[in-house]
């Protein structure tokens, strides 16, 4: 495992099993200071900057409340047309990270473009952390997701998920790049103008991903211990911003690729667990958060406490 201090956080393809391990073992450590709504001094000399260029509520919430917590200070941007990229000017990529990174000692990027946040990487001499690039990864979210598995089921190997949504959505790839360094297999379920690219799939099959697709969630609950889901009623990714319009209507997810409460009751695996990145529409109705299954909210705390890991290990105030 090579260390994380001054790393960039980019992509769970870089991920090792051992760099899973390590980053839970540190949330492990500080989950007690999140738990008891407590802040520490580990970064108290430490700036995080957020340049979020795509809306977002706990992604970035969660990670300027994680650096909180570790004692140190936050900045940053959550609109585009805040700045001088998203204006006029339209600031390139290489001039606006050559001022940010004098501003902090990390950045955590959300951005409209994919591979947007590896090209801030390229031209800072500071960490950038992921936090999601247009259609391409998620990797803060998806260590969250594994590390509530983690904590809930007690172990990562011999699961099987249930994949549920827009496969061509940032959390589908990170997490099942990040299977391939466990003992896994998942049911891939979702629209066939939202499923898994060709060029996706080759990567999955060099990397002995084990995955099956099928068609409705109906039809594999019954084997699934963890059900993971993204709308399938999407935003555009692409868009730094997408409106709904106020004249039209919402479309409603189809039944094959729902989960309700019925469904639970009669097909799911009594011990299985429901993850869902949030926000939801209709895919999740609310009346499945009052069973055993739901673990989203669960889910939220943790990304506090994953970000914390991770600033804690990118700044070097662990090893």
């Amino acid at each position: 495992m090579r260390s994380f201090t001054g790393r960039d956080i980019l992509s769970l393809k870089d991920f090792e099993r051992a760099d899973f391990e390590r980053v839970f073992e540190i949330c492990d450590d500080l989950a007690p200071i999140a738990r008891s709504r407590r802040n520490t001094d580990l970064l108290k000399h430490k700036t995080l900057l957020t340049a979020f260029y795509q809306p977002s509520t706990r992604t970035r919430m969660a990670t300027e409340a994680a650096m909180h917590r570790l004692g140190g200070a936050v900045l940053g941007f959550s609109d585009v047309k805040n700045t001088r990229a998203g204006d006029f000017y339209k600031e390139s990529m290489k001039d606006t990270i050559h001022m940010l990174e004098f501003y902090a000692d990390v950045i955590a990027m959300r951005h409209f473009e994919q591979g947007a946040p590896a090209e801030a990487a390229h031209w800072a001499s500071i960490p950038v952390i992921n936090c999601g690039d247009g259609w391409g990864e998620h990797p803060t979210q998806v260590l969250t997701d594994l590390y509530t598995i983690k904590n809930e089921l007690g172990t990562l190997d011999g699961l099987t998920y249930l994949l549920v949504g827009d496969m061509r959505m940032r959390t589908m790839h990170s997490i099942l790049y990040a299977l391939s360094q466990f003992d896994a297999k998942a049911y891939v379920v979702g629209p066939p103008d939202m499923a898994l690219l060709p060029e996706f799939k080759l990567e999955l099959d060099a990397r002995n991903v084990l995955y099956e697709e099928a068609d409705s969630t109906e039809d594999v609950i019954a084997d699934c211990d963890v059900i993971y889901m993204e709308p399938v009623v999407q935003a555009d990714y692409t868009k730094s911003r997408d409106e709904r319009s106020d004249g039209g209507g919402v479309a409603t997810t189809p039944r094959t690729y729902q989960v309700t409460r019925e469904l639970l009751r009669q097909k799911a695996k009594t011990r299985s667990i429901i993850l869902h990145s949030l926000p939801r529409m209709d895919e999740l109705p609310s009346d499945v958060d009052e069973t055993r299954h739901a673990r989203y909210w669960q889910e939220a705390f943790n990304g506090v406490v994953l970000r914390m890991a991770l600033l804690t290990l990118v700044l070097g105030a662990a090893e």
